[in-house]
């Protein structure tokens, strides 16, 4: 069983396939190599569903940046500050903030209190996400789909083709939320050995109440958000405490364990990401370069080799024991 990795964007126009996912593999083979690991990342796999929400990608050449294609925030190398930051002040804010925001928005049974407030920020912020919770089509789909059907099926198609391998599958924002409910609705028969969520919202009072919404629908509502029932060993959780999309990033304390005693690991960490001096610590970039995430990941990557050493030794001992009787009969 051979490991492999699965990663799924966040919202946003994003440069073409390809060059998206080449840019996940520098990132995230920056991070190994800062860490001194002499180790090679097994195949990747990115699930790529911007083409559903916008009629073009992002455009390496376009100079204009006035043009709705012009990529501003290309992929750069990390710069290692010298200098250590003090986020103490902003941390307590942000975690009284996210024990308040349940308390003020969800009820006991998950529905939303105050949706006006919650739906105008989505409506005006986050396009990719209104669409997807929506029930109008995909943008220019003349076949009469939800974009919300398309996005899912692409990351349950890719899935279904590694099912048989060792999968960490990473999520960076609302990649998290498609990933999320892919593995609780869609196909919860897809064993994940590692699932990784990187800048997520999943924690939101909107997004825990739109999970539980559909799991009416189901028929299957809990009475507490569970971790999906395929993820077999690790859930990590990684958020830059200057991540507004990730505000409520401690998601240990919104999902229960699963059926196999896994649940959220919280990590902060530092997204380094920054381009022309300016900051954006919700990049994928910085936080696949992480250290914590480069520790994981290193991990992981090492876990297929002590797996193969051990059916080298299984086979070794079962060619000996072999011989041994054969010596023993003759």
């Amino acid at each position: 069983m051979a490991n492999v990795i699965i990663g799924i964007h966040g919202l946003s126009n994003k440069p073409p396939r390809q060059l998206l996912e080449h840019w996940w593999k520098l990132s995230m083979m920056e991070g190994l190599e800062n860490r001194n690991f002499n180790t090679a990342l097994p195949k990747f796999e990115i699930v790529y569903w911007a083409d559903i929400m916008y009629d073009k990608p992002l455009e390496v050449s376009e100079t204009n940046a006035d043009s709705p294609y012009f990529m501003d925030e290309k992929y750069e190398k990390g710069i290692q500050s010298v200098l250590a930051e003090d986020h103490s002040l902003r941390k307590k804010t942000v975690d009284f903030l996210g024990r308040q925001l349940n308390r003020i928005f969800l009820n006991e049974d998950f529905s939303l209190n105050y949706s006006f407030i919650t739906d105008t920020l989505v409506r005006k912020y986050f396009r990719d996400l209104e669409i997807y919770y929506s029930e109008n089509n995909a943008p220019g789909d003349i076949s009469g789909r939800k974009a919300k059907d398309l996005i899912r099926e692409r990351l349950a198609q890719v899935l279904e083709k590694h099912k048989n391998n060792n999968i960490m599958l990473i999520c960076h924002s609302m990649g998290s939320i498609i990933a999320f409910d892919v593995l609780t609705f869609l196909a919860p028969h897809i064993n994940i050995h590692t699932f990784v969520t990187i800048g997520s919202p999943l924690g939101l009072p909107i997004i825990v109440s739109k999970i539980a919404a559909e799991q009416k629908q189901m028929n299957a509502i809990e009475n507490h958000m569970v971790t999906p029932p395929g993820i077999l060993k690790n859930w990590y959780n990684f958020a830059d405490i200057q991540d507004s999309v990730a505000l409520d990033y401690k998601l240990a304390d919104n999902f229960s364990k699963n059926s196999n005693g896994v649940k959220p690991v919280d990590f902060l960490v530092k997204n380094d990401y920054e381009i022309n001096g300016i900051p954006n610590h919700h990049k994928a970039y910085g936080y696949l370069r992480a250290p914590e995430f480069s520790n994981l990941l290193n991990e992981f990557i090492l876990a297929e080799r002590l797996n193969l050493k051990e059916k080298v030794v299984r086979q070794t001992v079962r060619v000996a024991d072999y011989l041994k009787n054969i010596f023993i009969k003759n």
